[in-house]
């Protein structure tokens, strides 16, 4: 469609002032992730900035390498501000139920980098990251270079020499100048919930921000997306018209329906009657459609019903909606429930208040710790009204954490100062209850060491 209008904003890539911050590092103190971790230490400085958004860097340190991102398997790049790490498990989860082997690229990661690269179902070994970190840095002959562009020319190099059956590739942030989008022919793309976050690198209006989401969408190439507001919808739809990519949205060409008894999902191809989610959250219904719809749209011959159901079920993702069992857990008095979510923006609190809505058998205490820059008010307005307590928490080693008062001030004084999350849980009272640690993938992080519960 030449000439026409697009609510994608000019090509000029945001960049940020440089930080390294914890979660693009290997777990200080992991012995077994020595030599990995050295490594990305030294590729801090490479780069002045931390994140600096464009494709010319990487793309030409994957020349050096022989270009691996063009021998990869089969595709899906999955985009999104909520819910994008949720339709890669779905995703992985249903291809793993048909028995296909699937890589998977995910970030941040929670505890250990290894998390982010995942080979054939399993994560990247220790031996073989630092390998392909020392490989991919002596091609990149030290010119400047960001370390996630560097870590996914290491994803990209690794995938294309293990064999497997498909790749879910998820965008580190926005879409069109993220290091992921050098994948030029995926199979099926997939847009998740598209909200307010990370404005200073990918606009201050939805439209703007889902103009960059939308940017991952390639021609003729089927792109599924699943509940978005109208101003987000419009942009993604003009940029998948102009790119003459079929787009399958939710309500016009899938539609999903969570009862007590599993998923209902339908779409031009037939109707299918699933388990519930192995993810909780009403929420969680939109994110698996996405990725039903967007696996429909590819049509591999391994997909069937009963893959698909199993998938659906079995799919789990750490930090969302994750019921821990460890030591965190135990300190708490008996029949009290401790409960671990990363969600951490306006859009977040809204899915994570729906969420705890069937959970008013029992009281409910949050305990909150954010990240600077995050809007702390906007994350807790929707769930306030649902706490029993409220505390403000910040961990020793999370990353660029909110002081526990700033959270306080943000709660129009409703929360109390932890400081930390085992003060908070020494701290609750009364009735048997459920506690729910969230705000931030770094305090999620920390929780699960402290529990013992690592991602595996």
């Amino acid at each position: 469609m030449a000439g026409a209008k697009t609510d994608l904003p000019a090509a000029t890539p945001p960049a940020t002032p440089w930080g390294a911050p914890a979660g693009l590092r290997v777990a200080p103190g992991d012995a077994a992730a020595g030599r990995s971790e050295r490594i990305i230490d030294r590729l801090h400085g490479l780069h002045p900035k931390l994140i600096d958004l464009s494709l010319g860097r990487l793309q030409r340190c994957l020349d050096a390498l022989g270009n691996p991102e063009r021998r990869l398997p089969p595709v899906i790049h999955v985009a999104g501000t909520n819910g994008k790490g949720s339709t890669c498990a779905f995703l992985r989860a249903v291809a793993e139920a048909a028995g296909q082997r699937v890589h998977a690229y995910t970030s941040p990661h929670l505890v250990r980098f290894h998390e982010r690269i995942r080979l054939a179902g399993t994560l990247v070994e220790e031996e073989m990251l630092a390998a392909a970190l020392e490989e991919v840095e002596a091609a990149n002959g030290g010119l400047p270079i960001t370390v996630f562009e560097i870590t996914t020319a290491v994803a990209f190099l690794l995938f294309s020499r293990v064999p497997a059956d498909l790749l879910v590739l998820e965008v580190g942030l926005g879409g069109r100048f993220d290091a992921t989008n050098v994948v030029d022919r995926p199979a099926a793309c997939a847009i998740a919930s598209v909200s307010m976050d990370h404005t200073d690198f990918l606009g201050d209006t939805l439209g703007a921000i889902a103009g960059e989401k939308a940017g991952i969408i390639k021609p003729g190439v089927p792109v599924a997306t699943g509940l978005q507001a109208p101003e987000a919808l419009a942009v993604i739809e003009r940029e998948a018209a102009r790119q003459g990519a079929p787009l399958l949205a939710r309500g016009a060409a899938w539609a999903v329906r969570l009862d007590a008894a599993g998923l209902d999902y339908r779409d031009a191809q037939g109707s299918l009657r699933l388990p519930p989610p192995g993810l909780p959250g009403p929420h969680q219904a939109d994110n698996a459609g996405i990725a039903l719809a967007a696996l429909r749209a590819w049509g591999p011959a391994w997909l069937d019903e009963a893959a698909m159901a199993r998938g659906v079920a079995a799919a789990t993702w750490p930090a969302r909606m994750q019921r821990l069992g460890g030591r965190l857990a135990a300190a708490l008095p008996l029949g009290w429930e401790l409960w671990l979510d990363g969600g951490h923006n306006a859009g977040a609190g809204l899915a994570l208040a729906e969420a705890v809505r069937a959970w008013d058998d029992r009281p409910l205490h949050l305990v909150v710790g954010m990240k600077k820059s995050k809007a702390v008010a906007e994350f807790l307005a929707p769930l306030l009204p649902r706490a029993a307590s409220v505390w403000a928490v910040a961990e020793p080693g999370q990353h660029l954490a909110v002081p526990p008062e700033e959270i306080v001030a943000a709660s129009g004084g409703v929360a109390r100062v932890g400081p930390r999350v085992a003060d908070a849980l020494a701290g609750v009272r009364g009735a048997p209850g459920r506690v729910l640690v969230c705000g931030s993938l770094y305090l999620a992080g920390e929780v699960l060491k402290a529990d013992g519960t690592l991602p595996a």
